[in-house]
C-alpha cells in the first residue's frame, strides 16, 4: 500500500500584501462561462502567506513560484490565494482511492476536480489531458477524449465538489485499477461540474487551479 499527500493553497490574503489582477483562465477543454475574478488595487510580493489552518505547500501566482512543486491558482475569484487543498492517494490490491479535501475556495459553489497526466505549468493548458486507465484510442493533444465510454468516473478521477458557505469540501472515489508509473501528475480544479454527455465528456470549463502531485 502506498499513500501520498498534496496539500494546495491559494488564497487572498488579509494583511497589507495582497495579489492584483486576476489569473488566466484558460482551458483547452472547451469555452466554459467563469465567474468573474475578485480584484484588488495593492500589490504582493514574495510567496503568500498560509491561511489560518491551513497547511502544507502555499501558493502563489504562476509568475511568484519558487520550489520544485508547483502549485498555481489561475483563477483568484475562484481560488483564492490562502486557500488550501489536501489529497491522499490510497493503492491496494489494484485498487485506488483518492481523497480531496479544500478550504477558503469561493464559497457555495461548483468545482470539476481531476487528476491530469502532466505537472503544472505557467498556463492552464500544461497540465495536459485528464489521467486515464483505459486511453481513449480517438483523442488527441489538440482533441482531448469526450467519448463516455472513456470520459467517465470509472476509468478517470473525478472528485467534483460543492463548497459550502465558508469555501469548504470534501470529496472521495475509489476505482478498480492503480496508476501507472510516472503517468499522473497533477489534479486541476476546474470551473464547473463535470458534462457526461457524448462530445462533452469529461469536460468542466476552465481551469482555475493546478498542484503538483506524482500519483
Amino acid at each position: 500500500m502506498k499513500i501520498r499527500r498534496t496539500t494546495m493553497i491559494a488564497a487572498a490574503s488579509a494583511s497589507a500584501l495582497v495579489v492584483a489582477g486576476c489569473g488566466d483562465g484558460g482551458s483547452d477543454e472547451g469555452p466554459q462561462t467563469v465567474e468573474p475574478p475578485r480584484t484588488s488595487d495593492q500589490t504582493t510580493t514574495g510567496i503568500p502567506p498560509i491561511a489560518p489552518g491551513a497547511g502544507g505547500y502555499v501558493f502563489g501566482l504562476p509568475d511568484n513560484f519558487e520550489g520544485d512543486d508547483a502549485a498555481f491558482t489561475y483563477d483568484e475569484g475562484a481560488v483564492p490565494v490562502g486557500s488550501s487543498v489536501n489529497i491522499d492517494s490510497d493503492e491496494e490490491s489494484g485498487r485506488t482511492t483518492v481523497t480531496f479535501s479544500a478550504k477558503g475556495l469561493a464559497p457555495n459553489r461548483d468545482f470539476g476536480v481531476h487528476v491530469h497526466t502532466k505537472r503544472c505549468g505557467p498556463q492552464p493548458s500544461d497540465s495536459g489531458p485528464h489521467y486515464q486507465d483505459r486511453i481513449d484510442p480517438a483523442a488527441t493533444p489538440e482533441s482531448p477524449s469526450t467519448d463516455p465510454a472513456y470520459a467517465n468516473p470509472q476509468n478517470e478521477i473525478w472528485l467534483d465538489v460543492t463548497t459550502d458557505a465558508t469555501g469548504n469540501a470534501e470529496a472521495a472515489t475509489t476505482v478498480d485499477w492503480e496508476f501507472r508509473d510516472d503517468s499522473a501528475h497533477s489534479l486541476v480544479l476546474h470551473a464547473q461540474r463535470t458534462m457526461t454527455e457524448p462530445g462533452t465528456a469529461g469536460m468542466a470549463g476552465d481551469r482555475l487551479a493546478c498542484v503538483d502531485e506524482d500519483f
